[in-house]
């Protein structure tokens, strides 16, 4: 008999990008597929009809459920989510002991390659050397920087992303310094780079990048002082989270020290406030939250947790597997 699944999200249109490319008629072709998206919304209208539902699929949008609500799915056992955190919705289901996989793997590729694009870069002063290439004066002195070899790269955490970040640098001649609360020194020599305070990691790295969890032991720990001990002419990236920044203290950097370049893909708030000084600083650079998976990088979180769910079928390991002990230092 076939597995009886459903699809769960807020976000119907989600579920269609996601799981587009034939994934979602895959899945169609393999399981016996609820016919309506579950959300926050219709859950209950539809909660008796789902008695025998086996698995969840989900992406963004992903509705928060409480144990009462889950209760009402009895033969739930697993639940594939295509997207990174899983931290907001997934401890009732963990609790319930319903398997829950999450695609963060696959979407810290994207943000491991936009990272290491903007490192470099960053390295060779690209983010400065644009600003001053208005006129033909500014073309001449343009600012240089010095260069991606033997240059210091200092990144803060080595999750998932962090990790994905050292593994793409160890193709340049880099030198790659890391911080993370909740690394021990062990892991840090079996994964071969040197582990550094905080402190070090702002004042060694000509580029500061950013991969920390919001958790309550980062929230705010970016502070002001770690910001002016920056080398002269570095450069912050934060594809992390914005949270672990105190905000009013990097803008007070940035218009103390033109020399420093911010370039932010996360803020808290997302977007800054209309009167935000992020959007009129020069050295302030800002994306919208671009360096996850957009356009078909998606794809490759859909077929991840499908060929998870393959694995779960045959009863073989699973690679993204999240426990509740993780969930205490994942973003």
């Amino acid at each position: 008999m076939k597995t009886k699944t459903a699809f769960f999200s807020n976000h119907e249109t989600a579920i269609d990008q996601v799981f587009g490319n034939g994934a979602k008629e895959h899945l169609a072709q393999i399981s016996e597929t609820y016919p309506v998206v579950i959300s926050s919304e219709n859950f209950e209208s539809h909660a008796q009809d789902l008695g025998e539902l086996e698995v969840i699929f989900s992406t963004w949008g992903m509705p928060v459920l409480n144990e009462e609500q889950i209760a009402k799915l009895p033969k739930l056992k697993a639940l594939f989510y295509a997207a990174g955190s899983v931290k907001y919705f997934a401890k009732p289901f963990l609790k319930q002991q319903v398997v829950v996989v999450s695609g963060w793997a696959a979407n810290a590729i994207p943000v491991a390659e936009f990272t290491v694009s903007q490192i470099l870069l960053a390295n060779k002063g690209y983010f400065r050397n644009i600003r001053d290439c208005v006129g033909p004066e500014g073309y001449k002195s343009a600012f240089l920087g010095l260069g991606n070899y033997r240059s210091t790269a200092a990144l803060l955490g080595a999750g998932m992303v962090g990790r994905s970040v050292i593994s793409l640098l160890s193709s340049f001649q880099l030198e790659v310094v890391v911080f993370d609360p909740f690394l021990s020194e062990e892991e840090a020599n079996r994964l071969a780079f040197k582990k550094v305070s905080l402190e070090e990691a702002f004042q060694y790295g000509r580029v500061v990048s950013n991969h920390l969890a919001d958790v309550p032991e980062t929230r705010g720990m970016l502070r002001a002082h770690h910001f002016h001990s920056m080398l002269e002419n570095s450069v912050f990236v934060n594809t992390g989270r914005g949270a672990t920044v105190i905000e009013a203290d990097l803008i007070d950097i940035l218009k103390q020290r033109p020399d420093l370049t911010a370039l932010l893909d996360i803020t808290d708030p997302e977007p800054p406030r209309s009167d935000s000084l992020l959007y009129q600083l020069p050295n302030a650079i800002l994306s919208s939250h671009i360096a996850g998976s957009i356009g078909g990088e998606v794809s490759r979180i859909a077929n991840t947790v499908i060929e998870e769910f393959f694995a779960w079928q045959e009863n073989k390991p699973l690679r993204y597997a999240v426990t509740l002990e993780m969930l205490e230092g994942m973003a």
